[in-house]
């Protein structure tokens, strides 16, 4: 089977914009990488976890993908297509092994790693989440996964039940599980997101506390939500969500660009509190909490 590819490089802050309207027009992969001459982001702000100022954005979509309707997309979503914007026909391979071997151990804050299998941890005494994303995507490298991981970092759901709606890879589950919680069920409307999510919970060790689902099924009374998902999905699953939620229980909300923070917020309300959004390139977090019933 071959493969479309697009591929441009553009400064960090704007690779966000690009990747959702790639994903937005079919793109069956999206990675990041080095753009060449990027300097290296040596000592990046508190929180942030780039490694460079500019990034070569790859994308693989089908053959008989709609080129014209990606090209305006992107034109769209940066305001003009990139100088460098390339297309071009791809042979098949393995690519998410291609892709791991560009992927690097990266701190998520409060000793949580996310860490490629093979790869030797840079604190083994850290809970180092031993990751391959298999045919789902979602290591952290995403400002939305990126935000959530550190959310779970700085107040660890021990002893709690966390449902992760909208698994992918299930690093959130695994993350989650070994931070220490009691149960997580985990849900995803992609067969081959929850197998990966088995696959990567059994091998962090923490299969036998993680349930896997689809949409539609009854959720448990939780003490914590996770949904990186994106906006339109998340407003609409407010009810649902809220619904899962013990009174007091932490709703962590992603896969919401700046502008579309207040429309989901407002369909989370008045069921939840919020404290301020946490931003991340084009990206933030919503941070609730259930109101008593």
């Amino acid at each position: 089977m071959a493969w479309h590819q697009v591929a441009f490089e553009l400064a960090a802050d704007r690779a966000g914009l690009a990747e959702a309207a790639l994903e937005a027009t079919g793109a069956e992969a999206v990675t990041w990488g080095e753009a060449a001459g990027s300097a290296a982001v040596l000592e990046p702000p508190p929180g942030e976890t780039r490694l460079w100022d500019r990034v070569r954005i790859e994308a693989l979509f089908a053959t008989d993908a709609d080129r014209a309707a990606i090209r305006e997309a992107v034109t769209t979503a940066l305001g003009a297509l990139p100088a460098d914007w390339q297309e071009s026909t791809l042979a098949d391979q393995p690519w998410e092994r291609a892709w791991l071997d560009h992927f690097q151990p990266q701190s998520f804050g409060n000793g949580l790693w996310v860490v490629p299998r093979g790869m030797t941890p840079p604190a083994p005494e850290a809970v180092n989440i031993r990751l391959d994303p298999g045919l789902a995507f979602g290591t952290g490298t995403h400002p939305s996964t990126a935000l959530c991981l550190e959310a779970l970092a700085a107040e660890p759901p021990v002893g709690e039940t966390v449902i992760d709606y909208g698994c992918g890879s299930g690093v959130l589950a695994v993350a989650a599980l070994l931070l220490g919680a009691e149960r997580v069920v985990a849900v995803d409307n992609d067969p081959q997101a929850c197998a990966a999510t088995r696959e990567n919970a059994e091998r962090n060790g923490v299969g036998d506390r993680l349930d896997v689902g689809e949409p539609g099924l009854p959720l448990p009374a939780s003490h914590r939500v996770l949904a990186n998902i994106l906006a339109g999905v998340l407003q609409s699953l407010a009810p649902t969500l809220t619904g899962a939620l013990r009174p007091g229980g932490r709703l962590t909300l992603a896969g919401i660009l700046a502008g579309q923070a207040d429309a989901v917020r407002s369909a989370f309300q008045p069921a939840c509190r919020f404290a301020p959004v946490v931003a991340r390139d084009d990206w933030v977090r919503l941070d609730g909490e259930r109101r008593a019933l």
